[in-house]
């Protein structure tokens, strides 16, 4: 953070979000220092296909999955050689639940992807969102730095408005009727978590970004019940800490210019928030 520039116009999505996540998800697989730019790349061909995402066919998707598969592969051998240690990959290798998932090549990489996804869109996205919002609506702004004991409310507000992750799909276990809806049991259901977060039958005012909103942490982003996101307090902590860091370090963090929404019918992101810092004082 020390090394943003003050006065100057930059793209926040890289400078901050990108690296900031990355940095985290470097430090919780213990992943080498010099290869963590692999980790936000990964998660971007998972979620990109020929049309949307990043530019990728689905050959080259497969090859950069497999490469994906094998690099953990050593990383996973060498820590279940070495003395049990506090990162991911060294925890499941040990534990006698998952010792023998490296064994399993195909869920081996299932529960990956599942963390590098969850550790990098969500969150990265979550951080330019947060911003964004503050941005449109500059009277929240003004109430943060009249008040920035807000801010562990304001990121489950800022999860809620922005919904890193649109929807997500379910396979129906039996027949059910649903608010007069027939779902026969096989039947592919989607939740979209979007709607749901911006139901006003549920939420007062829906559609605005409030930071002190009443029971702000009872949104969707994180699903719900045996589904609910297993990062949740993760994400939450580091937005907290990032938003501590920025209050206590600028005046305003400035939109200057359009965001530039990512390409994609399952993360809703960004690639592009042009900004401006103000120092404090």
């Amino acid at each position: 953070m020390d090394s943003l520039p003050v006065g100057e116009t930059f793209n926040w999505v890289d400078r901050v979000s990108i690296e900031l996540t990355t940095q985290m998800l470097a430090t919780l697989f213990d992943f080498p220092w010099e290869d963590r730019h692999l980790l936000p790349f990964w998660s971007d061909v998972v979620t990109a296909s020929e049309t949307v995402g990043v530019a990728v066919d689905m050959a080259q998707r497969e090859r950069t999955l497999m490469e994906c598969l094998s690099y953990f592969t050593t990383l996973w051998h060498e820590r279940a050689a070495a003395e049990p240690q506090f990162d991911f990959i060294s925890l499941l290798a040990h534990n006698p639940d998952t010792k023998d998932m490296v064994n399993d090549p195909m869920e081996f990489l299932g529960n990956l992807i599942l963390l590098i996804v969850g550790g990098n869109d969500t969150t990265r996205n979550s951080i330019s969102g947060g911003v964004l919002a503050l941005n449109q609506f500059p009277g929240e702004y003004d109430k943060l730095k009249a008040d920035p004991s807000l801010i562990p409310n304001m990121i489950s507000e800022i999860i809620r408005w922005q919904t890193p992750l649109a929807h997500m799909r379910r396979t129906a276990t039996q027949d059910i009727e649903f608010q007069g809806q027939q779902i026969r049991k096989g039947d592919r259901v989607v939740m979209w978590y979007i709607s749901g977060n911006r139901d006003d039958a549920v939420i007062e005012r829906a559609d605005e970004f409030i930071i002190d909103r009443d029971r702000a942490r009872q949104h969707l982003s994180f699903g719900f019940g045996i589904h609910r996101c297993m990062g949740n307090r993760v994400a939450e902590m580091q937005l907290r800490i990032l938003w501590e860091e920025i209050m206590a370090r600028f005046e305003r963090v400035e939109v200057v210019g359009e965001p530039v929404r990512l390409a994609n019918n399952f993360v809703l992101g960004y690639t592009d928030l042009p900004v401006r810092l103000t120092a404090k004082g």
